[in-house]
């Protein structure tokens, strides 16, 4: 299925506790259920930002709305890094 044809869907945003700007979109449904756990205890205490209901064509202020579609769709989730992000900073695994 093109996600230009995407049926809308109503998604939840979450804020993670240890990264300023890092936020996790989520099926509404699933909430954070999908997300590895390695990815949760990295992450920390996780705050409801809000739901929306997302489309390809919602115009988001860091990221296509098609992407975050996408991402859910594979994986469950679109994890949105802060701009100034340091990876060296956030690392799974090591």
């Amino acid at each position: 299925m093109s996600y230009a044809t995407a049926k809308p869907l109503i998604c939840t945003v979450y804020r993670a506790s240890r990264e300023t700007e890092l936020y996790i979109y989520v099926r509404r449904d699933e909430a954070l259920t999908r997300l590895p756990e390695e990815l949760l205890a990295r992450l920390g205490n996780m705050s409801e930002v809000l739901t929306l209901k997302l489309t390809p064509e919602r115009k988001l202020a860091r990221v296509r709305a098609a992407d975050v579609l996408a991402a859910i769709a594979d994986k469950g989730f679109y994890l949105q890094l802060p701009p100034d992000f340091n990876p060296s900073r956030f690392t799974l695994g090591g």
